[in-house]
């Protein structure tokens, strides 16, 4: 009965020094959080094992991090995929249609926004000044010299060339007149007039002819022969071409001084500022000029632009990785931990674990105490 006993209370000793130690050694891995003086010195295993070796360990941790965890092929495995892709284009598209394409904001509100003020009316006085100073030039241009100087050489070819239709237009109108009924009347009141005005002279003349209809018929006939006479078209074509040859010689400033430059201008820049209608273009959105801006955005910006951001996030995925210094973000951000910190995340992951090993040392050490009064029991039969 005595041996029972004593392998009773042996077995409990060694577990209670077996679960103790094992607690202990688990402890001695956070405790204590700092170093324990007596004076200068330095008590043995203080602070504890991973208090002491937080540098080693944050180190470790963000190598662990970097060449097992955040790794380029994670990256590429879990956002750089073609769902991932079509995911994003959609999400890009719907923004710009909401915030961009479909948006009810102006023209005028998108460059406010930009910070663009006053769009309207420094664009007008730049127009104006644009206009202004181009029809000056042309201005000058224009009179700056002789017709033969400022016209080009292929509109004055032309006018050289029409002029033998000219004549015949001229010529032509001047028959049928002659011949109309207008013609005829002018003829009469001409010989009336000039009759009239040579006294006994123009009375006699009339006696000669009799009634002046018969004599507006003579002058009507032989009217109607110079015109259609042969020397004559070459009369009016030479006349023509002197006088154009005349006119090429002369200043532009001087056929134009009474023509109204200022009011031509002025015209033209009426007319610019009312077909520009600035202020009321920049007043429709974006959606007014372009309703169909969605489709073609869809069909060819934003595939392209989510395409050549992937492309460019694959190709820099390795390097930007290397430049963020993950490992060293990491490693900054265990040293900053307090220790309780670290102690508590250990143990929220393993303290079941922790328990078993205490348990397993409090059964190794019960073992180990039988163990022991058996041995002693039999040293002492013999």
């Amino acid at each position: 009965m005595d041996f029972i006993w004593t392998l009773l209370f042996m077995a409990l000793i060694g577990a209670l020094i077996g679960g103790f130690t094992n607690h202990l050694a688990i402890k001695m891995l956070f405790r204590p959080h700092e170093a324990k003086y007596i004076g200068s010195w330095r008590l043995p295993f203080t602070p504890g094992l991973i208090p002491k070796r937080r540098d080693e360990l944050a180190k470790q941790f963000g190598k662990t991090v970097t060449n097992y965890l955040l790794t380029p092929e994670t990256f590429r495995k879990k956002l750089l995929t073609s769902a991932m892709e079509k995911k994003m284009e959609s999400l890009i598209q719907q923004k710009l249609e909401a915030y961009i394409l479909h948006s009810d904001r102006s023209l005028n509100d998108w460059l406010q926004l930009a910070g663009a003020e006053k769009v309207v009316s420094q664009t007008e006085k730049k127009v104006l000044e644009v206009l202004d100073a181009q029809l000056q030039a042309i201005r000058t241009r224009l009179t700056g010299g002789t017709v033969e100087e400022v016209l080009p050489a292929k509109w004055q070819a032309e006018v050289t060339e029409r002029i033998p239709s000219v004549t015949t237009y001229i010529l032509g109108r001047l028959e049928n007149y002659f011949l109309s009924f207008e013609g005829k009347s002018l003829f009469r009141q001409l010989i009336d007039d000039f009759l009239a005005s040579k006294g006994t002279l123009g009375s006699m003349v009339h006696m000669f002819f009799g009634e002046s209809e018969s004599l507006v018929g003579k002058v009507q006939k032989e009217a109607v022969k110079f015109v259609t006479a042969p020397g004559t078209a070459e009369l009016i074509n030479k006349m023509l071409h002197n006088e154009w040859e005349k006119l090429q010689k002369r200043p532009v400033e001087e056929i134009t001084s009474e023509f109204d430059w200022e009011g031509l201008n002025e015209s033209i820049k009426d007319y610019a500022m009312k077909e520009l209608a600035l202020q009321d273009r920049l007043d429709r959105s974006l959606y007014d000029y372009w309703p169909k801006g969605d489709e073609w955005a869809a069909a060819n910006i934003t595939p392209r632009f989510v395409s050549f951001i992937f492309d460019q996030a694959e190709k820099q995925l390795e390097k930007s990785l290397r430049k963020l210094k993950l490992d060293d973000m990491v490693k900054e951000q265990v040293d900053s931990f307090p220790v309780k910190v670290l102690e508590d995340l250990v143990l929220g992951i393993s303290k079941r674990e922790f328990k078993m090993i205490t348990a397993l040392g409090a059964l190794l050490g019960g073992l180990i105490g039988i163990v022991q009064g058996i041995i002693v029991f039999v040293t002492n039969l013999t």
